[in-house]
């Protein structure tokens, strides 16, 4: 499970499971309005990290970001946590 902290959203936080091919699974936002997010996350479903953030990177909705932007944030972060762990 991979948790990330929001900024600028009315969601507070973005958890998220990986699995090993990179698809991301279970995503929950805490806070915001719910039904988008649900729909956010179903559509999400089974998609690649690279894929969501390509596709969601750049939605503004207020303080230059929104929470499909946060959720592409938090997989490139999950990317580069990931690559930092593969160099170690």
């Amino acid at each position: 499970m991979f948790t990330y902290n929001t900024k600028g959203t009315c969601s507070r936080q973005i958890i998220f499971d990986v699995d090993g091919e990179n698809k991301i699974h279970n995503v929950k936002f805490i806070g915001g309005c719910s039904g988008n997010l649900q729909g956010i996350s179903k559509l999400v479903e089974g998609k690649t990290l690279a894929e969501v953030s390509a596709s969601l990177k750049g939605i503004q909705c207020r303080n230059n970001t929104s929470c499909p932007d946060q959720l592409a944030r938090a997989a490139a972060a999950y990317i580069e946590r990931a690559s930092r762990t593969e160099e170690n």
